[in-house]
């Protein structure tokens, strides 16, 4: 490497791949049900980033409300994320209802935990606190990262 450039932290390197790859990730409650307390969140944070390491993914951020939750990961490009947003919602519906079953069961029946749908969006590495705010404080937060007035 050149010591005239700072490599940047964000972009990886394989054998044959130079990549860096962010996705934001949305999963909702089973008939966007409140199923979610506080304990529950960080529960589900601690198994979504055992489940992202298994698959060699890092969770970057996490924010979750109780009826749905957000990941930022930066994942490389072997990993399929329609495997992983499986064993994500999975593992965890798992978890959580094994560890929180008289909760879960006052708010979701029938089996399901997790809606059958998700929300997938490729982003450029952006904080979590850019991309879930509303429209209007988005493009303030761009013009002030950007450096405008």
């Amino acid at each position: 490497m050149s010591p005239r450039w700072n490599p940047n932290p964000d972009v990886r390197t394989g054998r044959h791949v130079v990549h860096t790859l962010h996705a934001h990730l949305v999963f909702v409650t089973k008939y966007r049900r409140g199923a979610f307390t506080d304990e529950m969140l960080i529960r589900c944070e601690e198994v979504m980033r055992e489940v992202c390491a298994d698959f060699e993914v890092e969770q970057r951020e996490f924010n979750g409300e109780h009826d749905h939750v957000h990941l930022l990961i930066h994942y490389p490009p072997k990993v399929a994320l329609s495997k992983l947003v499986n064993s994500l919602k999975g593992v965890s519906a798992r978890m959580l209802r094994k560890e929180y079953s008289a909760h879960v069961r006052k708010h979701l029946w029938g089996g399901h935990f997790w809606f059958g749908s998700y929300f997938a969006g490729s982003v450029g590495g952006a904080p979590l606190t850019v991309l879930t705010a509303p429209r209007w404080a988005r493009k303030t937060l761009g013009t002030l990262m950007n450096g405008a007035t």
